[in-house]
């Protein structure tokens, strides 16, 4: 007749300190490249102030400083700080406003039907970039703007 363990409660509790952090390994890392500027304190910061889900997509893990990712691996949401400055342009600048009232002032673009929707702030530094494919839905940036405000402002869309 086999053996039970005596104290099936610290088994258990052995198993889930051992298993969980195996289980966790195995989560995906998604590869992101870094910003020029990804050592900039700032970024970190931003990153740090990121939502853990955003619009109800999990937070991944990425391979590069000062970035971040929500959903599944190969359809994700990412964001990279420290990208380059926007300077002026003729692409689409909106300011995105949350219900709390903190703005931010975002390019928007997206080079083909089938390529990635692309926000990059404007007027911040250091500048985030956030990347949408185009099967995700594109509100939850919005979310990001707590975040991305710890970015000092010097310029505005007009």
């Amino acid at each position: 007749m086999p053996r039970r363990p005596r104290h099936p409660v610290r088994v258990a509790t052995v198993a889930a300190l051992v298993g969980g952090p195996l289980l966790a390994a195995c989560a995906p890392t998604i590869s992101v490249p870094p910003g020029e500027n990804a050592t900039d304190p700032t970024c970190a910061a931003v990153v740090l102030a990121t939502p853990e889900e955003l619009g109800g997509l999990p937070r991944l893990d990425t391979d590069s400083q000062a970035t971040t990712a929500w959903g599944e691996p190969q359809r994700a949401i990412t964001l990279r700080c420290g990208v380059p400055a926007l300077g002026p342009t003729t692409d689409q600048c909106q300011t995105i406003t949350t219900a709390s009232g903190t703005a931010v002032d975002w390019v928007v673009r997206q080079e083909g039907e089938t390529e990635d929707w692309i926000f990059t702030t404007y007027g911040r530094n250091p500048a985030v970039e956030v990347r949408v494919p185009p099967d995700v839905p594109t509100a939850p940036v919005v979310d990001l703007n707590p975040a991305v405000v710890l970015a000092e402002q010097d310029r505005q869309c007009y």
